[in-house]
């Protein structure tokens, strides 16, 4: 078999290109299997914002695999809301089993005496200044406030 200079020229500028390329092939693939993480800050005190958003958006985001990790922060008057409304509680149960994490902030909740409550549920209750000051710098989480 017979080859050209032309066609070895050929050859031999494919697999160069072939290696120049396989780098960043490999770099988008490495940002593609990034883990990636959501939390909601719920606030809110309306239920309909509770049960018609932040709940529904979350629980499906998990089930969807939107995002691979989902965390509700629940703060202020969204403790005092949840803490007194079984349906609520209910969903959140059912968000907790199929994966959506939730903690709660312990000076709110115990500001409105709902922290025993919350705890009883399998909720995080704890200090979340710091936690959400490190979500909010951390380039690999989206948060959102409702």
């Amino acid at each position: 078999m017979k080859f050209s200079v032309k066609s070895m020229m050929l050859a031999a500028l494919c697999v160069l290109m072939g290696l120049a390329v396989s780098p960043y092939v490999g770099a988008q693939n490495a940002v593609s299997e990034a883990t990636t993480r959501q939390a909601v800050v719920w606030t809110s005190a309306d239920p309909d914002v509770a049960h018609r958003m932040v709940l529904m958006y979350m629980h499906a985001s998990q089930n969807a695999h939107w995002f691979d990790e989902n965390l509700v922060i629940v703060w202020g008057p969204s403790a005092r809301l949840l803490a007194g409304d079984k349906d609520l509680q209910a969903k959140v149960k059912a968000m907790m089993k199929d994966g959506v994490k939730f903690q709660a902030c312990v000076v709110c909740a115990d500001m409105y005496g709902v922290a025993q409550t919350l705890r009883d549920m399998g909720m995080e209750v704890k200090g979340m200044g710091q936690p959400l000051s490190r979500l909010l710098q951390d380039d690999g989480w989206k948060v959102m406030t409702f």
